[in-house]
């Protein structure tokens, strides 16, 4: 990139770090700093939603995707705003009146209000397991990106992306991340819409003129094959509600209102974003058809057909959708270590001040294990994938339970999540090994049918010597 594109790329880093100081400031207890003092309105929680879920899979990923394969690449897309749209109907506002009503910081927080310790432990665990590998996966794209932007070696960009990222969400908690989603969505879309579109129809053409140029395929929802689609989507909207950022977002609300409106607006900022995402595919497979590397489609087709400044503009948008994710995930993996493990099992007593330097230090430690782990990783939207399949298999089914049928039994909610982890998991090492059969399905199937099998027979059985007891 030439100077002036640089430049903006400076200004932007910068920024981020500002953000964070002035939030610093303004944090007065832990309520602050896990869930920005519980008084955040509608379009700030709307915002939050965006940035939490438009990150290195939806934009780089799904550009990737769709290079490859045509439309049906935006599915992971049109999968996140399913999931908002059913979690801002169904959870929000109940999730935010529990949330007050027991000053609850984290999601397990909740499952342990509705169950037992055991329980909690094992959405500890898990939510531990997803968030690191997400920020993990963010890192990695972020810092692929700035590799070839700025010409550094893979350890450097990796250095730079996560050091900001894990620098300002360190100092200024959930604040800052309010703060910063702001300028980080408006940057995505006017990065990515605003600016990437245009410049897509100038270079390739319009939808029609693409489409006369592209295989028939490249225009099928179907194409990459049903059933790898119905295992996205369904694993991708089942983890929209036992995600733990899903809770924080709604604990962070003013009200249930502003809880369930943030959810639904933020559909209105998804939807042009997919439409955009798959613009920008279509238009790589029609400019680039045989690139060096189909998953860095999206940065050569910026550094080739951007102009200078838009190209500036055009980098911070995607980083912007990268880091976002990439700050909520280190401060969820933070909140996970501060509050369930240590405030939990170790220093139950411990003080608001001492409690804030803590959740400080876990995102410090938190990031910096992430970094190690993309240090390591490369296939990013698979990891993503198996971490959206722990988190739906295990705890969706509980979770649901614990909202709309207050009858069943902590032993069940905790063998039911416990199993069904053990078996995804058991699964994907299986398949991974060539094992090939029935091991081919996508360990989400089992790992549902798992925990459906023990909650409800549990339950069942529960109630039965429950009856026998009474009469």
């Amino acid at each position: 990139m030439g100077t002036l594109d640089t430049g903006i790329l400076v200004v932007y880093l910068a920024l981020l770090v500002g953000l964070g100081i002035v939030a610093k400031h303004r944090q007065q207890n832990i309520e602050d700093y896990f869930v920005a003092g519980r008084r955040r309105g509608p379009m700030t929680i709307a915002c939050l939603w965006v940035a939490a879920w438009i990150g290195g899979a939806s934009v780089v990923g799904t550009s990737a995707r769709v290079y490859e394969f045509g439309v049906t690449g935006v599915w992971y897309i049109l999968a996140i705003a399913i999931g908002c749209l059913l979690f801002g109907l169904l959870m929000a506002g109940r999730v935010k009146r529990a949330g007050d009503r027991y000053q609850h910081l984290t999601y397990p927080d909740f499952i342990e209000q509705h169950y037992d310790n055991r329980t909690r432990a094992v959405a500890t665990i898990t939510t531990v397991l997803a968030y690191t590998a997400y920020t993990a996966g963010q890192f990695a794209a972020a810092a692929s990106i700035l590799q070839v932007l700025l010409g550094w070696d893979y350890g450097a960009s990796l250095l730079l992306s996560g050091a900001i990222v894990i620098l300002y969400t360190a100092i200024g908690g959930y604040l800052a991340v309010t703060y910063t989603d702001w300028a980080q969505v408006a940057l995505v879309l006017l990065g990515i819409v605003v600016v990437g579109v245009p410049v897509a129809i100038s270079h390739a053409g319009s939808w029609a003129e693409m489409e006369a140029v592209l295989p028939a395929s490249y225009y099928e929802f179907g194409a990459q094959g049903w059933d790898r689609i119905a295992a996205l989507v369904v694993s991708l909207v089942l983890s929209f509600f036992v995600a733990m950022d899903s809770f924080s977002r709604s604990f962070a609300a003013r009200d249930p209102a502003a809880a369930q409106t943030g959810a639904l607006l933020a559909i209105l900022l998804i939807l042009p974003i997919a439409l955009a995402v798959t613009w920008l595919g279509l238009a790589s497979a029609v400019l680039y058809p045989d690139p060096v590397s189909g998953s860095g489609i999206l940065t050569t087709f910026v550094l080739k057909a951007f102009p200078v400044g838009l190209k500036g503009l055009m980098v911070i948008g995607i980083l912007s959708a990268l880091m976002s994710v990439a700050s909520i995930c280190v401060l969820t993996a933070s909140a996970n270590y501060a509050r369930d493990i240590h405030q939990r099992y170790i220093q139950p007593d411990i003080a608001h001040s001492a409690m804030l330097r803590l959740g400080t230090l876990a995102s410090l430690g938190a990031g910096g294990l992430a970094m190690l782990m993309a240090w390591k990783m490369r296939d990013i939207i698979d990891i993503l994938q198996l971490g959206f399949t722990i988190n739906s298999a295990a705890l969706f089914l509980p979770t649901i339970a614990a909202i709309y049928w207050d009858h069943v039994p902590a032993s069940a909610a905790f063998w039911s999540s416990g199993l069904s982890l053990a078996t995804v998991i058991g699964w994907r090492i299986a398949a991974d090994t060539g094992l090939g059969g029935l091991f081919n399905i996508d360990p989400l199937w089992p790992g549902l049918l798992v925990s459906a099998t023990l909650l409800l027979a549990m339950t069942v059985l529960r109630s039965r010597a429950v009856a026998k007891v009474a009469t």
